[in-house]
């Protein structure tokens, strides 16, 4: 046995993975990824890997960061761990915060910290409850996010997320939780145009908070992109109505910016490319590149007050809230991208080139649509370009592309038929032509493979 089938059959005994289906898996055995460098991996039979989707969003300023390294060493060295309960602090948490407020986008000052993007959003749905009622108003409980959504994985966190698969097996939603139209043009917009579809689905929103009445709802959140629900870009229009909707009926606007902080959409955050101005903001993969876990809840002056000036306890927070090793770790990251430059390059050439890329596969004849702002992108597989009508389910079209991709070389994600791409923000034009070059070869053998 070598080491390969060694791990695949230690994995397959006693690791659960998440959205798997071990049995599936069990069969073929789990693909072992034992090093990176730049925007590439290996795995443990010696495949280079292109990695398209920089992990899961996350790694921004590639892998095999010296400096990220040095950093995390050097406080495992002077304070490798305390915690922030008991009215204490610790020196990168503080310079953390501090920079985070610096960055984020204008009125966001207060930062908590937590370690993943679902704890981030699960301590927003929190928080927006204790806010309300501290300003007396403790029937604004329902909080109303998007189909196709994705917050996270905890029981709220889940119920926020508008996937639905992702709710039957833990009997989710819980009550609270709504969900309206996405501005997903492309798949449900018909013959509107994208900026008649974004109106009607900001529309939707307002609808859903007057028939709920507005004195019950409490927040809306949203990414600014949604990204694992399929790359849905919103059309002009869309965020400018959904704000003004929030203002007018009082309702806290929560921008998720899991995915697109930290440079993803060619600036800081999503929502400067939005002109989003949210009360609250939720952010981790990027802060990091995943490095380490971190994430983080920005509260504008409005939340951050009433929480500030309670005089009473906020009974939340995790062990590992402000972690001295994540925080310097995450403080040397945003250092690496305000040195490179990083936040901005997707704004660029580069952000150019990918798009160029993705729009010359738009001839194949799998492809829909091909989308894209900064470096975060989609092509839609179709079964009639036309109607931009999809392939049945039982097709499993998506699937099977993305295993042909794995095949070629290339990591590009399948969120139901729509093939997703999100490289690390370091990804030079030569390797976004080369990721043109191996997802047309899978999308070649995937019209033949299943005979499309």
């Amino acid at each position: 046995m070598n080491d390969t089938q060694r791990w695949q059959t230690l994995d397959s005994s006693h690791h659960l993975h998440p959205f798997t289906d071990h049995k599936a898996l069990a069969a073929i055995g789990s693909r072992i990824i034992t090093r990176a460098e730049g925007c590439w991996l290996w795995d443990s039979d010696g495949n280079r890997i292109l990695d398209g989707m920089a992990g899961l969003w996350c790694v921004n300023v590639g892998y095999g960061r010296d400096e990220l390294v040095d950093a995390a060493a050097r406080q495992m060295r002077e304070l490798p761990y305390y915690n922030t309960f008991f009215q204490s602090s610790t020196p990168a948490c503080v310079e953390l915060a501090a920079k985070l407020a610096d960055i984020a986008p204008p009125g966001l000052e207060k930062a908590f910290f937590a370690n993943s993007g679902s704890e981030a959003n699960d301590t927003a749905a929190k928080l927006v409850r204790y806010f309300w009622n501290l300003r007396g108003k403790p029937e604004k409980k329902t909080i109303i996010s998007r189909k196709y959504a994705y917050h996270g994985v905890t029981m709220a966190a889940a119920s926020l997320s508008g996937l639905t698969p992702m709710h039957p097996q833990s009997d989710l939603p819980l009550p609270g939780f709504e969900h309206v139209d996405a501005p997903y043009w492309y798949g449900e917009g018909g013959d509107l145009s994208p900026e008649a579809f974004g109106q009607r689905a900001a529309d939707a929103l307002e609808r859903r908070i007057v028939e709920l009445g507005a004195e019950n709802i409490a927040a809306f959140i949203g990414e600014p992109i949604q990204g694992a629900g399929g790359v849905i870009i919103p059309p002009d229009g869309y965020w400018s109505a959904v704000q003004d909707i929030c203002k007018r009926h009082d309702v806290l606007l929560i921008a998720d910016e899991v995915i697109c902080g930290f440079g993803r959409t060619g600036r800081w955050w999503g929502s400067e490319a939005f002109g989003i101005s949210p009360d609250i903001m939720t952010m981790a993969k990027g802060l990091s590149s995943g490095y380490l876990p971190i994430s983080a809840v920005m509260v504008g002056e409005r939340v951050g007050d009433a929480l500030s000036h309670s005089g009473e306890e906020w009974v939340h927070g995790y062990t590992y809230s402000g972690h001295p090793v994540a925080a310097a770790v995450a403080l040397e990251n945003i250092r690496l991208m305000e040195q490179e430059g990083l936040a901005e390059r997707a704004s660029g050439s580069i952000g150019a080139a990918f798009a160029d890329m993705l729009t010359s596969l738009a001839d194949h004849p799998l492809v829909g649509e091909a989308r894209s702002l900064g470096l975060i992108g989609a092509i839609e597989l179709v079964a009639d370009k036309a109607t931009r009508q999809h392939f049945p389910e039982s097709r499993e079209v998506g699937p099977t592309c993305r295993n042909l991709c794995i095949e070629q070389g290339l990591v590009m994600r399948a969120v139901r038929d729509i093939m997703v791409l999100s490289p690390p923000l370091i990804i030079s034009e030569t390797e976004i032509e080369e990721i043109g070059i191996r997802a047309r070869k899978a999308l070649d053998l995937t019209a033949a493979k299943l005979d499309l």
